[in-house]
């Protein structure tokens, strides 16, 4: 199974989003996914459709009380599984302050999985707690997205120090794998500057051996789209929604290059919508 951790700490930047529409154009390929929102907001859950007071398992319950991983997730479509979450993950953090072992809870609870799942894909919360370290320990690798302005790129500095510590101290096979890019527009300049920023940095890093040694900026951009925004109040995903628009076709591309295929990107030179996406 391939375990990501969707990473940013600072809300809006397209996150979950990114999960549920990865993680559907996934499961429609024929992959066997689930998704885990460790959220306390619960967006993961209620993109996906599912009331988040009607979580009776979910995350906090595996965190903080024992539950096993395949009892408290759920199949909302086809191939396609919810750890879902609600408000009482607010107190996990302060309930488990006190127990041995307490970053680890979520990777031990997948390994004893029967479930043989393709990928799992965890919507981190956006704060760098204990319940981002259970994703981090239970992941193998990272994508961080991001929008294309500097502000974004300072932030993306405190994310890769946490990487590295919980890389040297608790997951030593953990790394970063990507940058995705969300709410691009090419026709500005600035969002292509960013974009050369991330490759130069990333570039400098390929003969360290820190966790982004071999990340890249993923070679298909989100681009703005107001139907982005719009399907998560619908509970749908972006293909239920609106199949033809930018976001599907961008985040099936996004998928395609996931599971090692060659996206052609052509279509991305398309002018952008004008809404941002949740």
């Amino acid at each position: 199974m391939r375990k990501i951790a969707m990473l940013n700490q600072k809300g809006g930047v397209g996150k979950t989003t990114s999960v549920v529409n990865i993680a559907s154009a996934l499961a429609a390929d024929g992959a066997k996914v689930v998704v885990a929102d460790f959220d306390p907001q619960s967006h993961l859950t209620i993109h996906l459709g599912v009331e988040p007071d009607s979580i009776e398992g979910g995350a906090y319950k595996l965190l903080t009380d024992s539950a096993e991983f395949d009892d408290c997730i759920v199949e909302t479509r086809p191939n396609l599984f919810l750890l879902g979450a609600n408000i009482d993950l607010v107190g996990a953090e302060s309930e488990l302050v006190s127990v041995v072992g307490r970053e680890i809870i979520f990777r031990e609870a997948i390994a004893r999985s029967k479930h043989n799942f393709d990928y799992l894909i965890i919507d981190c919360p956006p704060s760098l707690g204990l319940l981002t370290l259970n994703a981090l320990a239970a992941a193998d690798e990272v994508i961080i997205p991001l929008q294309p302005h500097f502000l974004a790129l300072q932030g993306m500095g405190k994310l890769l120090q946490t990487v590295s510590l919980v890389s040297r101290r608790i997951n030593p096979a953990l790394k970063v794998s990507g940058i995705l890019l969300c709410m691009f527009d090419s026709r500005t300049s600035l969002s292509e500057e960013v974009k050369g920023n991330i490759d130069g940095f990333l570039a400098s890093a390929r003969q360290t051996d820190c966790p982004w040694s071999r990340a890249e900026v993923i070679p298909v951009f989100v681009r703005r789209n107001i139907k982005l925004a719009e399907a998560p109040s619908y509970g749908k995903t972006i293909f239920e929604y609106e199949p033809t628009c930018n976001g599907a076709e961008d985040y099936r591309l996004i998928a395609q290059f996931l599971q090692g295929k060659t996206p052609k990107t052509e279509k991305q030179t398309e002018p952008a919508e004008t809404a941002n996406p949740a």
